[in-house]
């Protein structure tokens, strides 16, 4: 059990970057699966909350999303999304889970317009969603994007959610609490934080196969890069078996083969 694909590795690294007895906003998808195999192997204690509402349910079978029924079966409490967002404002969602069409080297989102002009733009996205309110609200986001250069950009076409503005204190400057802001960035090829006085991206690890050679040409703006950079582990033989028997045995996440 040593092969694995795209979603399989982003599940199992995204994974590792839960602390036990925290809270975190999750959507569908990538973040939803990594919280919850956490919590089968070093954060029992993690706690997902939804949008809609659900706060800690059981999980028992994987939502298709999170207005499914099985995100509030057996939960610890089902309240409404004004009162979710107010529980991110105080500080018990302390950690949120992000994507977008673009980010910059500041962690900055956009999953709003790609182009220059708002009204006729070259591709109209979704929109924010409760992306701006998690970014804004909860003490540390992680974000999760592919790693290719249209999507890691110098300055972002429009910023749906805040990450370290122009970076330095700009962020707090702006009104935004201290402490809070982009955490980590996780992608196909690499995970990155953002350093400490600038608040602009840095190369913390590498993913199993990539080099930073990949990951600079995979970048439209000049990362960090420190003088040593460690490579994380791959899956292993117990990630994998949770995952695929457990957790998703149908393959409704970790069966889709991410694109480039």
């Amino acid at each position: 059990m040593t092969n694995y694909n795209q979603p399989e590795l982003l599940a199992c690294i995204s994974a590792k970057m839960v602390v036990d007895n925290k809270g975190y906003f999750v959507g569908s998808g990538i973040p939803l699966i990594s919280v919850l195999l956490a919590k089968k192997t070093h954060a029992p204690n993690a706690v997902p909350f939804f949008e809609t509402g659900s706060i800690g349910p059981k999980l028992e079978e994987l939502p298709i999303s999170i207005a499914d029924s099985k995100t509030m079966t057996r939960a610890i409490a089902v309240k409404s999304m004004c009162d979710i967002f107010e529980l991110s404002t105080i500080g018990v969602i302390e950690y949120g889970f992000l994507g977008g069409a673009q980010v910059d080297m500041y962690g900055n989102l956009n999953a709003t317009m790609i182009g220059d002009d708002y009204y006729r733009p070259k591709v109209r996205l979704p929109g924010s969603g409760g992306a701006c309110d998690v970014g804004s609200l909860c003490g540390k986001t992680i974000i999760l994007m592919l790693h290719e250069k249209r999507r890691f950009v110098p300055r972002v076409d429009f910023i749906t959610t805040p990450g370290y503005l122009e970076g330095g204190n700009s962020r707090e400057e702006r009104g935004f609490i201290k402490g809070t802001g982009p955490y980590r960035v996780i992608t196909n090829l690499a995970v990155m934080d953002f350093e400490e006085e600038s608040k602009r991206m840095r190369l913390l690890y590498l993913l199993p196969g990539a080099t930073v050679e990949r990951v600079v040409e995979n970048t439209g703006f000049e990362l960090i890069i420190p003088d040593h950079i460690e490579t994380l582990d791959p899956p292993t033989r117990e990630e994998l078996q949770l995952l695929r028997e457990v957790l998703d045995p149908t393959g409704l996440i970790i069966g889709r083969q991410l694109k480039n």
